[in-house]
């Protein structure tokens, strides 16, 4: 196992069926404030729920697929980040993330978010990665911006909630283009798997 530093009291680590309980734990004090902005069957209401959404998740990572990894902020698990898509085939994935409240506004989620892209798109050679977000969700797109993506578009009235439907937008960031902002930053990037 491996667990990444993000600043002195936070690091990330996989987030596996093990964590169960600590994840159920986690969306009873995160739930209405990430249910906006992520999708339905990842806001568990459970144990049952966090069980089958952290299998879900360890079944798709064991076909090279999805994979989840938890951010921990003085030893209690505060959010994390994801591969909600990941297809080595077609050189391409979605990073995406969530996180409540009381830990936003630190940087762990930029953070962890670069370890993600490097592990892709560095060490594994993925070619482009994508970040699908609401168009209101402005933390989510401030993210994707300091992550150096760029934004390709707007799909209009696509992401459904609360009986409202509102746009979406798509950003992303190309292996040559995360490779030069490395590069030229003279970055050493953490690395998750």
């Amino acid at each position: 196992m491996f667990s990444l530093p993000l600043a002195d009291d936070a690091d990330l680590r996989p987030l596996e069926v093990r964590h169960a309980e600590e994840f159920a734990a986690h969306m009873d004090r995160a739930r209405e404030h990430i249910r906006p902005w992520v999708g339905p069957a990842f806001v568990t209401d459970d144990l049952d729920g966090a069980r089958a959404t952290l299998r879900r998740y360890a079944d798709r990572q064991a076909a090279d697929g999805a994979r989840l990894h938890g951010i921990w902020l003085d030893g209690v698990l505060v959010g994390g980040v994801l591969f909600a898509a990941f297809d080595a085939e077609a050189g391409s994935c979605e990073v995406g993330c969530w996180l409540q409240p009381d830990a936003e506004g630190r940087g762990l989620v930029t953070g962890a978010c670069r370890a993600l892209l490097d592990w892709a798109l560095v060490d594994r050679g993925l070619h482009r990665a994508e970040w699908q977000c609401r168009a209101d969700n402005a933390r989510s797109g401030a993210v994707a911006e300091r992550l150096g993506m760029t934004l390709e578009g707007v799909l209009r009235e696509v992401w459904p909630y609360g009986g409202r439907r509102y746009d979406k937008q798509i950003w992303s960031v190309l292996a040559s283009e995360w490779r030069a902002v490395g590069e030229g930053a003279g970055a050493t990037r953490g690395r998750a798997a």
